[in-house]
């Protein structure tokens, strides 16, 4: 039976935390903010590094910050990931790079004083028996996704922060094509990238434009919940794999009953998931998840190879009329230190079709970089525009290309 992690005060309030097992968070959450006794001192004089972040001395066990004022930090600074662990200095992650900070190395006594910020008693004593906890936790501030491990040298955790505010399509400067995307009835929609790429944010800012432009019924099944979307002109229902449904796959089959227009799988992971996805898409649904590959041509050739040899020329045939759009992502560092997405993108026009239908998957590579106006663009393109607007620079351009010997004839003007 799904059971409620009740958080324990810090200072004068705590975050609400959801693990696979609990209860869903309310939302808004309770306001962090810490006691008078715990008065921010002073940054220390001296870094280990020159990007280190000035110590906020305090804590219980080795006079460390508690986790909420951590966590603030992070948010203040736009990091997008705190690393804590047992021996470690506490770093951030700052637009993809690893920052230390001055606090002291983290004890077990205040790894475990952060914990019972978070966590109850009884989920602390579930991670010590299973090593492992995914969860969430929303301050008033931020949504933080939680992941804790054991490790070598004893426990760690990596918070990922989850802004409450929906970046909007153009505030992240995406390609016109996305909108359009955003308006097709039926069919399937596959962001992909590695971790950390951007994928749940870009598919946000989809799923905002659509709950502000279209009255649609959405429901998104994740795995945590990530961001948080208030009903507009659409209607949307947020289900959290381990809390209000066993596995994607069974909450996908329920959610052909529940008269959606639009269906968000947070992660298709195992055949099943795409079968139901697939077959979603060809009842009348429109179908967005992700995928862990760094193409759009090795998207289709990572689902294809989930199936036996004999089961791939009906699903070539299944894919080819279901699909809509491929989109990869990847991010990378601007000259003004942010962070821009660059995109490999596939609309499945009927030429795409064809290719997809004969198994020809390779001759899409050639093709796309010649349909332009259709809204498709390989990386190299989309690392060149950034080039050619000044927002990153040549060596940049040359260290992300998935191809950089056809990325520097391009910089050299030879293409």
């Amino acid at each position: 039976m799904p059971t409620t992690i009740s958080s324990q005060p810090v200072g004068s309030g705590a975050p609400t935390v959801v693990s696979s097992h609990a209860a869903p968070p309310p939302i808004p959450a309770t306001t962090i903010t810490p006691s008078a006794s715990h008065a921010p001192a002073p940054p220390s004089a001296h870094r280990p590094t020159p990007q280190a972040i000035p110590a906020i001395p305090r804590g219980p066990a080795s006079n460390s910050p508690t986790l909420a004022e951590i966590v603030k930090v992070a948010y203040d600074k736009g990091y997008s990931d705190v690393h804590l662990g047992v021996g470690e200095v506490p770093r951030y992650r700052n637009r993809g790079e690893m920052d230390p900070t001055d606090w002291p190395p983290t004890d077990r006594e205040t790894f475990f004083s952060w914990l019972r910020e978070i966590l109850s008693e009884e989920d602390i004593k579930k991670f010590e028996e299973n090593l492992d906890f995914d969860g969430a936790t929303q301050y008033d501030f931020a949504r933080v996704r939680i992941n804790i491990f054991d490790s070598l040298h004893g426990p760690a955790m990596v918070l990922r922060l989850i802004p409450l505010k929906i970046l909007t399509l153009e505030q992240l400067n995406l390609p016109p094509v996305f909108k359009d995307i955003c308006h097709y009835h039926k069919g399937l929609i596959l962001v992909t990238g590695p971790t950390g790429s951007g994928k749940s944010t870009t598919m946000a800012a989809m799923i905002d434009y659509i709950n502000n432009e279209q009255p649609k019924h959405i429901i998104t099944i994740e795995d945590p919940i990530e961001f948080v979307h208030t009903s507009r002109k659409a209607l949307i229902k947020h289900r959290e794999v381990g809390m209000h449904t066993r596995k994607f796959d069974n909450a996908l089959k329920a959610a052909l009953r529940e008269d959606p227009d639009i269906i968000l799988v947070g992660e298709m992971r195992d055949k099943e998931t795409v079968n139901t996805a697939l077959k979603a898409a060809q009842t009348g649904h429109l179908v967005m998840g992700t995928l862990h590959t760094n193409s759009a041509v090795k998207t289709i050739e990572r689902i294809l190879q989930l199936y036996e040899p004999e089961q791939q020329a009906p699903m070539r045939v299944s894919l080819a009329e279901s699909l809509v759009a491929v989109i990869a992502q990847g991010l990378c560092r601007t000259t003004d230190g942010k962070r821009a997405a660059f995109h490999d993108i596939m609309i499945n026009t009927d030429a795409i079709k064809d290719y997809i239908r004969r198994g020809e998957i390779e001759e899409i590579e050639q093709i796309i970089p010649r349909c332009t106006f259709d809204g498709m663009c390989t990386m190299n393109q989309s690392l060149y525009k950034l080039y050619e607007a000044g927002r990153i620079t040549e060596e940049t351009a040359l260290e992300m290309s998935p191809k950089p010997n056809e990325m520097a004839q391009a910089l050299r003007g030879r293409v």
